[in-house]
């Protein structure tokens, strides 16, 4: 995982706030105390530390709850929404315009992973159905030639570079009309990584930026070097116009932190970040759910938008039966119903943040089953709706024939209740564990209408 360290030290923090029994002003300073030293040992910059911190105590004490949230999930969702917004808060994805040449400049310190890091994009959106092609205009660093193309050439993309030539703004401009005659969108421009205080290369970045006018300029930040990384995302952002960062090498990274504080900073977007070695170790960032990962939970905020858009009318008692394995087939029904507008179940539970295993003719739920056990339901009277257990061999083949189905079909309408009933008491049981009754970090199903 991305920072694990980090992300292991604020999942503890969070684990005494699940513990405890009661909810108090000393508890919540020791939580911030926890969040400091896991931020700090994370090389995260004194100053935001104390920024995000603060932040956390005051909201976390002084705010009124919102209707249907304790205090517990409360302070939960501060401390993952303050870290989102001191990581950009929203996800900003690169513009594309399709049908029309895209160039995007990278630039950044020698040894970065700048030339890798265009391998990877080039990839990540020839994959997405965007015609892609790389530019090499770096002829400062011996290979930088070679190691683009063969990068290219092993993702089977258009690649540009001219190793004879030593000017590299009459590379880029050249290179970026060869891919406008072959119908390129995103056209990625490498340029030359030296020191960021050379005098060199900063003409040069200003000389090929004015040349070529690049639709965006993106800084690529060795996630490694930690604090450092603000000093060099400072340079460059005081040469050119940065329109968004990538950070590389996160994997493993203890410094990690302090790069992406140091980003954050400069107030241009982290928009992607190196997660690995492999081609396609490279992903958009989105700060809310970046947040999520390192609290050790998951898209919570993603189960909640997906239940807007399926605009779920959420039944509190029907929920209240669910929850405790007290539910009848219609409930069953209703429910399978719901979460199928929102997509696979398991995937809904994993959102959730809980970890009980789906059995597997329950996470694979077709629409088919659905509609076979409507009808199959549609035969049974309220009776047997509400007490499944009166469902004896005669009831069964009656539901049957006036279903025109199986008494098999019944059964495994049977069989499917009787699993959710077992999976919900589960998953009960596992809620009420936590002592807060809630799932952390979820504001509130029942205040989602």
């Amino acid at each position: 995982m991305v920072l694990e360290g980090l992300g292991k030290s604020l999942n503890s923090a969070l684990k005494r706030l699940f513990n405890a029994g009661a909810i108090d002003e000393d508890l919540v300073k020791e939580l911030v105390k926890d969040i400091q030293r896991a931020l700090l040992v994370a090389d995260v910059d004194v100053n935001l530390v104390m920024g995000i911190t603060k932040r956390v105590e005051k909201q976390a004490l002084d705010e009124n709850l919102p209707r249907g949230v304790s205090r517990r999930e409360h302070i939960v969702k501060v401390v993952w929404d303050t870290l989102a917004y001191f990581l950009g808060e929203k996800a900003v994805p690169l513009t594309i315009n399709p049908g029309k040449p895209n160039l995007v400049m990278l630039v950044g310190i020698q040894g970065s992973g700048k030339t890798t890091t265009i391998g990877k994009l080039a990839r990540y959106y020839q994959k997405r159905g965007i015609k892609t092609g790389v530019v090499c205009a770096d002829n400062f660093r011996p290979g930088a030639y070679s190691q683009l193309k063969q990068l290219a050439e092993r993702s089977n993309i258009p690649f540009w570079g001219d190793e004879n030539q030593k000017d590299a703004v009459k590379l880029a401009k050249k290179g970026f009309n060869e891919m406008k005659k072959r119908g390129i969108e995103l056209i990625l421009l490498d340029t030359s990584g030296r020191h960021r205080e050379e005098t060199s290369l900063i003409k040069e970045m200003k000389s090929i930026s004015k040349a070529v006018k690049p639709q965006e300029i993106m800084l690529v930040i060795d996630g490694t070097l930690g604090q450092q990384a603000g000093s060099q995302a400072a340079a460059f952002k005081q040469a050119t116009n940065i329109g968004s960062i990538v950070i590389t090498k996160l994997d493993g990274s203890a410094k990690g932190g302090g790069a992406l504080s140091a980003a954050a900073a400069t107030q241009a977007p982290i928009k992607f970040i190196g997660t690995g070695e492999g081609m396609d170790a490279i992903e958009p960032f989105n700060p809310t759910k970046f947040a999520g990962r390192l609290l050790g939970m998951s898209d919570i905020k993603g189960l909640i938008e997906k239940v807007q858009e399926a605009q779920i009318e959420i039944d509190e008692d029907a929920a209240m039966r669910l929850m405790k394995g007290q539910f009848t087939l219609t409930d069953m029904m209703a429910q399978l119903k719901q979460l199928k507008k929102m997509g696979p179940i398991g995937k809904v539970m994993e959102m959730l943040g809980l970890q009980y295993k789906l059995p597997d003719d329950v996470a694979e739920i077709q629409e088919d089953n659905l509609n076979r056990f409507e009808v199959i339901m549609s035969s049974m009277t309220k009776e047997e709706l509400d007490n499944p257990k009166l469902l004896k061999s005669s009831r069964l083949k009656r539901i049957a024939m006036g279903s025109g189905t199986d008494t098999r079909d019944v059964r495994d309408l049977l069989k499917q209740y009787n699993q959710m009933k077992k999976m919900m008491k589960a998953m009960g049981k596992q809620r009420r564990g936590r002592r807060g009754g809630g799932i952390p970090g979820l504001p509130g199903l029942d205040g989602i209408r």
